[in-house]
């Protein structure tokens, strides 16, 4: 018997793979006020386990091949005179919902939808966790390559481009990002709930970082503290655990909040 053969422990590395994906990614999911644009992404992602088990493909390339499709195409739409918000708003919902007529058309498709919408990362395998943790290193390794381009994209496109810094390129390897952090992170904590894992820690860590690195590497302390924390409450008090997990999240996001304006005040006096 191997450590990985103990699911507490598979779990705990799963969350904490998703969190090293997600985290970072948030950041610019917020600096760019993006957090619509990652539910219409993570919503495609129903319909890519649909096709999946009707073409019994392996179910993460679907999931990533469609959240893929979809963050392209409503990156396409939104420079196009479309409203932004409702856009996305009608993307993603609609996307959830074709997602689930699909998975119910499947005929004798054992699908448990549950798992999808809300995570069970308490059942990922040792290959779940292997493919979580590639794929988190493939998002690290994005991200550190094209940090000071994607940040001078967000800050200022037209200082972007006075330093030959294509904002569009960028926009697309945010898109392919978010689509690879919903293909590994679907089944540890679901399609509704990965939004508020690359949103919360990321808003949590932003009252206390004086830089965008530091919020970074705060957001993603941030989450690793929520998955622990999060596991630990949900075996103690028998909850879900990837709901919990978002709980304790918003938590620390309570937390910085109030200790901000605390700091505030303290200066003012």
């Amino acid at each position: 018997m191997t450590l990985l053969d103990n699911f507490i422990l598979r779990a705990l590395l799963a969350g904490l793979g998703a969190v090293l994906a997600a985290a970072p990614l948030g950041c610019f999911v917020i600096w760019r006020r993006m957090a619509y644009f990652g539910d219409a992404t993570a919503h495609a992602a129903i319909l890519g386990v649909a096709l999946a088990f009707a073409l019994q493909a392996p179910v993460f390339l679907s999931v990533l091949g469609v959240a893929l499709a979809m963050a392209l195409t409503v990156a396409f739409l939104s420079g196009r005179g479309y409203a932004a918000d409702a856009l996305l708003g009608v993307m993603a919902h609609s996307a959830l919902a074709f997602g689930l007529v699909a998975v119910s058309l499947i005929p004798n498709a054992r699908i448990d939808l549950n798992a999808f919408l809300f995570g069970d990362i308490l059942a990922v395998s040792r290959f779940d966790v292997l493919v979580i943790w590639g794929g988190a290193a493939l998002i690290l390794l994005m991200l550190w390559w094209r940090w000071s381009s994607l940040l001078i994209a967000t800050l200022s496109p037209d200082l972007a481009h006075a330093a030959g810094v294509a904002p569009r390129r960028e926009q697309m390897v945010l898109t392919l990002a978010m689509a690879l952090v919903v293909a590994v992170a679907i089944k540890v904590i679901g399609v509704l709930l990965i939004g508020a894992m690359l949103i919360t820690p990321a808003a949590a860590a932003r009252p206390l970082a004086a830089s965008p690195e530091r919020m970074a590497v705060l957001a993603t302390l941030i989450g690793a503290l929520s998955v622990v924390a999060g596991l630990w409450l949900a075996f103690l008090i028998d909850t879900p655990a990837a709901p919990t997990i978002v709980a304790v999240a918003a938590m620390c996001f309570l937390a910085s909040n109030l200790w901000s304006g605390v700091r505030r005040r303290a200066r003012r006096a």
